[in-house]
Formats: C-alpha cells, structure tokens, sequence
C-alpha cells in the first residue's frame, strides 16, 4: 500500500476470475478525514471529453477514475445525472437511452453520491422544474442531457458547452438512431425575459442566460413564449436519499447491502472501473480491473461485484470500462498524477467526468 496524501493510499492487487488472471488497482479514501474531499472531474462543460489525467491536473485533484457512460461519437455528453459542489450539472436521459451494459432494475437516475453529511451512498436524483410564462406553467423534462424526452422541453445552460442543441432532439426514448423531431424550438432566457427566438443552433450559453429547448409538443410550448416575455425557468435534482449531494455521477448499482445485483452479467469479460464504499459510507473505494491484455483478462460484472464484496465493500456502483476505464494518483511530491492501471486503448481515452479525490 502505497500513501497518496493524507487519508488517501493506493494499492495493486491481482486476483483470478473464471477466465484467468486479473490485474486491479484500488485508491481507498477515508471520508472521515477533514482535510479529504470528492467532487465529479470535467473537462468544463457537460458535452466535452479529456483524459482522466488531465481532469484530475486541471482541478488539482490527488487522485481519480472515469465515470459515467456517455454519448460517444455524438454528444460525448454523460448518460447519468451529475451534481457538482453541491450545484445540479445534468439530469438522466431517458431510461431507453442509456448507455452500457443493461441492469435489471437499474434505473438511469441512479447515482453514486457523497452528500453534504460527507457519507458516500447509492442514490437517486429525480428532475423536478418547470417554467412559467404569460400562458401558464408547463414542465421541464431534461437538464442538460444528450436526449430530450419526446415531447418534452430542456433546459440548457452555460454547463452544457458548445456542442449543437439540436442533437438532442434526435431519436426517440427508446431508439437513439430514430429520425430527430419535426417540431423543434428554442428561446433564449436573459434577465428573467426572452430575448431571442429560432430553431436550436449551437454555441456557447451566455453566461447567467438560459436555453430552453422542445421538441414535438415540448416545442408548441416553447413557441407560446414570444421575445419579451417575462418568463420563470425553476428546476432542481430531488435525491431519493433525502440528503443533498455535494457531488454525484452517474453509474449502476452492482453491489446493496453487500449481496449481488440479480441477474448481472457472468459472459462478458472487460476491463472495468467502479466505486464503492463501507457499510457506514465514510470511506469509498476506486477500483480499475484490467482487461484485454495478455496479463489479465478482466471480469463480467458478477465477477466485479463478487470482488467488491470480497474487498469489504458493502454498496457499489459499475462506471464505464473497457477502454475508458482509468485511474490515477499523484505520489507525494510529484507535480501531476499518472495513470496506474494498465487501459486497453493504446492512448488515454477521452471521456466527459470522472470522480476526483481532493487533500489538503
């Protein structure tokens, strides 16, 4: 075991599943300690990607592994919802729109959090907002997501990037290569007004401005409100828990109250990223299992909850693997962190959040 900084160490370790020898690497983070902290790496806005590395650099941070699956090739923006300094990023898209292996009963607003009490948890953010104009009142289906739920309006921020709205008007809730919406609209919301009107482009929100984006019906409702209109946009992320997270990213619970997730996965092997935390939620876990290589084959993801359990964890959630699946740290001393286990890609993959470790 190897310190990183205070509360803070790292260790490799290797085990064997049912297709042989696997390499992993683990950063234990003891939550209890005051001068230890979490909160979700980005690379500045919510439909961007960087090197996990570069995140943690960027931020300062001792130690981190990706996240959350994503819109690849698209968007690139998360599938889950994310909370940052205890502000809400983005919500989930719709639960036929995911990305990664399929879970039964997991559902896309699933999260792992670590909340204002400094507990790490599995939780649930629900998406409650609405907006209020001269016509009425109709709600907000999405928050800076990569999809737009038929019918519905999103809200879309500064966090959301550069990255063309209109993207997210295509598909359906159950079919991401369906064709995009016919009826689409957008409003620019400035100083509590409308200041402009138009089909969704791209390009960066203004800072302290927000964008309402609808499509089908969502879109009728976001035609009502004219250029002038005063109009009130309200949303938050309500966690099922009760406790409002500090930070959260997205992932599916592989792991409750130290038994297995029925009906995961036991046929494909991959490398895999996870986290994971101790039956009181003070102290976390980032695990990496190394996959594809001719040293270590990976796990399935009964394989990657049995392990976790078998470490002592007693909840913990599956982040996107295969050649997204990175962790690193930074050794006492050194100026950047460097990347620990060994990824399948031949270079780091880019990818839209991660968890980051903070000390001192």
């Amino acid at each position: 075991m190897s310190p990183v900084a205070l509360g803070v160490t790292h260790r490799d370790f290797v085990t064997t599943a049912a297709g042989g020898r696997v390499m992993g690497d683990v950063v234990d983070v003891d939550l209890t300690h005051p001068e230890v902290r979490t909160d979700l790496l980005t690379p500045g806005a919510v439909a961007a990607r960087a090197p996990v590395a570069a995140m943690a650099n960027g931020s300062g941070a001792v130690a981190g592994i990706n996240g959350d699956f994503f819109d690849i090739g698209r968007t690139n923006a998360p599938a889950g919802p994310a909370v940052t300094r205890g502000q809400p990023l983005k919500a989930a898209v719709p639960h036929g729109r995911r990305m990664g292996p399929a879970v039964p009963g997991a559902e896309i607003d699933y999260v792992f959090a670590v909340g204002v009490d400094r507990v790490g948890r599995i939780d649930r953010l629900r998406l409650e907002g609405q907006v209020t104009g001269k016509g009425g009142t109709f709600p907000v289906r999405a928050l800076n997501q990569y999809a737009v739920p038929v019918g519905g309006v999103g809200v879309f921020t500064p966090d959301w990037g550069v990255v063309d709205r209109a993207r997210t008007l295509c598909g359906t809730d159950v079919d991401r290569d369906a064709p995009c919406a016919a009826e689409q609209a957008e409003v620019l919301v400035h100083d509590g007004a409308v200041a402009m009107a138009g089909p969704p482009v791209g390009g960066r929100i203004p800072d302290g401005d927000v964008v309402l984006t609808g499509r089908d019906e969502g879109a009728a409702a976001v035609r009502s409100l004219r250029v002038g209109d005063p109009v009130t946009v309200a949303y938050s992320l309500v966690p099922a828990s009760g406790v409002q997270p500090q930070f959260a990213i997205g992932g599916t619970p592989v792991l409750v109250d130290s038994r297995l997730v029925a009906g995961l996965d036991d046929r494909a092997r991959a490398p895999r990223s996870a986290v994971g935390m101790s039956r009181d939620g003070r102290h976390i876990a980032l695990v990496t299992l190394d996959g594809r290589q001719s040293d270590s084959v990976g796990a399935t993801l009964a394989e990657l909850a049995t392990l976790l359990r078998e470490m002592g964890l007693d909840d913990a959630v599956n982040l996107d693997g295969g050649g997204s699946s990175t962790l690193v740290h930074r050794a006492p001393g050194a100026p950047e962190v460097a990347v620990v286990n060994d990824p399948s890609d031949p270079s780091a993959r880019l990818v839209p959040n991660g968890i980051g470790v903070f000390a001192g």
